[in-house]
């Protein structure tokens, strides 16, 4: 089937939930309103739609391969990301001085959603290279930056971000690869890499690696960690190629999905030693490292929503062409096609509720984002920053959970149908299920929240998020409609839940660890359950005020409302059982002994 971009939904989080017309007013997104918006999103789904999407399947039945340290990507690849790069889309986001576009996030996530919901696989190239140029921005020499970032920015070279190795995976304290000083300042780069997306390809004539590794001498742990580039081909003061870099691709692997994407195992300084460059200062390299994780958790999140809508979108489809069995109310005399069936039904919208909500929750993150960084008041900036950095692990973790899902009940709307190769819809699960995993699994992101967002300052930031639920609830409160009255009934009861949460993780980390990261994932899903339904919420109002006023968009609007009834009735509606399985239930996650496993 045919993608299409979802517009009409991005612009109304944009402008109705996110507060575009607020983020134009921002130093440096003057030009950034609704007509700037909508001309990009629709640039950006003419591209996808007609360039990107086509190579989807295609990429799923004829993924990259190696050979000889060579890795060739999947027919079409290599001309689409040509265009990308000729598009101006790798520089939506960056700094106008390096060449980009300099368009705020509330934009960009957008047309981030449109890139993976059109090939997951393609998408994956372009989101490292945005993890390696905010590094890069952020604690780069001006030497580095000229020389790297305008390359980068305009598609030409491509970036990775070098984590991974055999024997340390989300434990970074364990990383080996070690680099050398050399006297010209560089420095000689050495170890394995594994899990590398895009480390090795022919897409562009340049990947700059993004490398963590220990200098001699360095303390243990994560403190004595460095980050260097080490570009594949060494790049002269001109900006032109030179030699090859002592950095080679060993092989790629075979994975469940996401087939066209290589994944690289890369071997650093077999042949003397891979040269590198120290990004920053010595031993700062996870905190510059945790620049790009941050970006990528965001869009791998973001990936999530992306996948879902896909999955949505071919599920809605085949629901109204499959005829199948008489609709059990008899509306109809013989068989009719399955969207007509009560549980096609409930399948079709809990994929479409948990798709818009989240991404309703993402946009509304990424407008924050903005303020945080261009806002010209110190404490208005703070505040967007905390909640920003809240959200990422919901945005995350959340929405990629719900990915799989959403996915899963995609084949089941297929049935029989779904579960064959040929039709499409095994492809979305398949690719969403490394989506908790890269960039930190859920657990990971679960351990930020309880540890770093909620516990470390006695849950400040949910505890404000949780006031602007309520107010919401007060507006709730004035409406008579039946789907404000339930949306109020489970919002409060989220919200409660959520608040009670919150104190239990805050009061009782120290004191109780094993208690409260036995629901550390709960958690997470729990608070990224209500404040995506805090964003339904408010949708909903504004969707019933839009129709009250004669809104040209009446049919937009109308399913917007019915969304957010069902996403209330439900999915908020499950938030107080996991406050109970998160406050009440630890004892019984650790009470099995070990060897009864």
């Amino acid at each position: 089937m045919t993608y299409r971009a979802p517009i009409n939904d991005m612009l109304f989080c944009m402008t109705e939930l996110a507060g575009l017309d607020q983020v134009a007013l921002l130093p440096g997104f003057e030009d950034a309103g609704l007509e700037t918006a909508q001309a990009v999103l629709e640039e950006c789904a003419k591209f996808n739609e007609g360039v990107v999407a086509p190579l989807n399947w295609e990429g799923d039945k004829n993924p990259s391969t190696w050979k000889d340290g060579v890795v060739t990507t999947t027919p079409g690849f290599k001309q689409a990301f040509r265009q990308f790069g000729e598009g101006g889309w790798q520089g939506l986001q960056h700094p106008v001085e390096f060449g980009g576009q300099g368009l705020p996030k509330t934009i960009g996530a957008a047309c981030i959603e449109m890139l993976n919901s059109a090939s997951l696989s393609f998408a994956l190239c372009p989101l490292l290279t945005d993890g390696a140029i905010e590094a890069i921005l952020t604690a780069g020499s001006i030497e580095q930056q000229a020389l790297y970032l305008p390359k980068m920015i305009s598609g030409a070279w491509t970036g990775t971000m070098n984590l991974t190795e055999p024997q340390a995976g989300s434990d970074l304290a364990m990383v080996r690869t070690r680099a050398e000083p050399q006297a010209d300042g560089s420095y000689k780069v050495f170890g394995t890499k594994i899990y590398i997306t895009y480390g090795e390809h022919d897409m562009a004539p340049n990947i700059v690696h993004l490398v963590l590794a220990r200098v001699a001498g360095a303390p243990e742990g994560v403190k004595g960690i460095s980050l260097f580039i080490v570009p594949k081909f060494m790049v002269n003061a001109d900006g032109s190629l030179g030699a090859r870099n002592d950095a080679h691709c060993v092989s790629i692997e075979h994975k469940l999905g996401i087939k066209a994407s290589p994944t690289a195992v890369l071997q650093f300084g077999d042949h003397g030693g891979a040269v590198g460059y120290l990004i920053g200062e010595q031993n700062r390299g996870l905190e510059y490292m945790f620049i790009m994780m941050n970006a990528a958790r965001y869009a791998v999140g973001v990936q999530g929503i992306a996948v879902a809508e896909m999955a949505y979108q071919k599920a809605a489809q085949f629901a109204r062409d499959r005829v199948q069995s008489r609709p059990v109310d008899g509306s109809l005399p013989g068989s009719a096609a399955i969207i007509h069936h009560p549980d096609v039904k409930r399948m079709l919208m809990t994929m479409r509720a948990y798709v818009e909500g989240c991404r309703a929750m993402a946009i509304t993150a990424a407008a924050a984002f903005d303020a945080s960084h261009h806002h010209p008041d110190a404490q208005t900036r703070q505040q967007n920053q905390a909640f920003y950095e809240y959200l990422v692990p919901l945005v995350k973790g959340y929405s990629t959970e719900m990915s799989i899902e959403v996915a899963s009940l995609g084949i089941q709307v297929h049935g029989g149908m779904g579960f064959i190769e040929e039709t499409g819809a095994a492809q979305y699960l398949r690719d969403a299920r490394i989506l908790t995993i890269y960039e930190g699994t859920t657990a990971i992101q679960a351990n930020d929240l309880v540890g770093r967002k909620t516990a470390r300052d006695g849950g400040r930031t949910p505890k404000a998020i949780a006031l602007q639920i309520a107010a919401t609830e007060a507006l709730l409160a004035a409406r008579d409609s039946v789907a404000a009255k339930a949306m109020l009934k489970r919002l409060r009861a989220g919200r409660e839940a959520f608040e009670q949460v919150v104190d239990f993780v805050a009061a009782n980390t120290r004191t109780q660890p094993n208690a409260v990261f036995a629901g550390s994932v709960p958690y997470l899903m729990l608070a990224g359950n209500v404040v995506a339904g805090w964003q339904m919420a408010r949708a909903l109002i504004v969707a019933e005020d839009g129709l009250a006023a004669g809104a040209e968009n009446a049919t937009f609007l109308r399913a917007k409302i019915a969304t957010a009834h069902f996403y209330a009735e439900h999915l908020l509606s499950k938030a107080p059982g996991l406050r109970d399985a998160i406050v009440e239930g630890g004892e019984s996650v650790t009470a099995l002994a070990l060897e009864s496993f």
